[in-house]
């Protein structure tokens, strides 16, 4: 069974947890929208409707933790979190971090001053756009945007193909992958509405399972709604997240962690059994 642990705390004291190095650390930078996050959706009006006036969101930003999030700080303390670049090929580790089109530039030089020497983009398409309030004024947004670092060997890599012993895929085994992936919307039913920018559980699994093996840990130093916590879960991989948000952590912990109520009634029998 996977381990999983979401702490109530800045990702710079990791250490007070002893929690192990990861191969994988990924991540939705803020995205410094500040006053204007809500700028191009309905929810800057009452109930999505501009004829009731604006909403209480209008004019605010999503958190208050984003003006005082530091990349270069981020940069620092991501390439203490993750493990050291091993001997074996297809084994290296990596860090994948969201954010706008325009931050791609500054995250992968940030990104080279703190020993992430490599850097590609990959893009995610969707179906729909945010950016409804400017539908008939312009072309709209329906893309999000990442990039992939790492230091020196290309990271581990797993597209179904077979391992050989040298660290290879086998050829003619394992499937081309894109640099560019469907943003599906999760089923709202399994997955609760956490986080104003919450990234969908199922484009994680997907992305997560191409660079890590069951049993690999994974690290989301700002958490946020937990959805990289739930992702590891479901696929079996040990993943430790990082919350400064109490109201956040707590929203996170009661929904989107919670354990089915059979699960938990198969635990507790457990526990009596025993």
């Amino acid at each position: 069974m996977a381990k999983i642990k979401l702490f109530n705390d800045n990702f710079q004291n990791f250490k007070r947890y002893g929690i192990p190095k990861a191969q994988l650390v990924i991540a939705d930078i803020p995205y410094n929208l500040g006053n204007n996050a809500y700028a191009s959706s309905l929810e800057w009006y009452i109930n999505g409707d501009n004829k009731q006036g604006e909403s209480r969101k209008a004019g605010k930003s999503f958190f208050r933790t984003d003006n005082n999030f530091n990349l270069a700080e981020y940069m620092h303390f991501c390439s203490k979190l993750l493990k050291k670049e091993p001997k074996e090929r297809n084994q290296a580790p990596a860090m994948i971090v969201f954010c706008s089109f325009e931050q791609m530039p500054m995250i992968i030089e940030y990104g080279k001053r703190y020993g992430f020497k490599n850097a590609y983009p990959i893009f995610f398409v969707k179906n729909y756009s945010s950016q409804v309030l400017k539908a008939n004024m312009k072309i709209v947004g329906a893309t999000e945007h990442a990039v992939v670092l790492y230091r020196d060997k290309l990271p581990k890599f797993r597209n179904g193909g077979k391992v050989l012993d040298n660290g290879r895929i086998q050829a003619g085994t394992g499937k081309m992958i894109f640099n560019w992936f469907e943003w599906r919307r999760d089923d709202a039913k399994k997955y609760p509405k956490v986080h104003p920018t919450q990234k969908p559980v199922t484009m994680l699994k997907d992305l997560i399972k191409i660079f890590t093996d069951e049993g690999d840990v994974v690290i989301d130093p700002v958490a946020g709604s937990a959805s990289t916590l739930r992702a590891c879960k479901e696929i079996n991989r040990d993943c430790y997240g990082f919350e400064v948000d109490k109201d956040f952590y707590k929203k996170a912990m009661e929904e989107m962690l919670k354990e089915p109520e059979e699960e938990q009634i198969d635990m507790f029998n457990l526990a009596v059994s025993q």
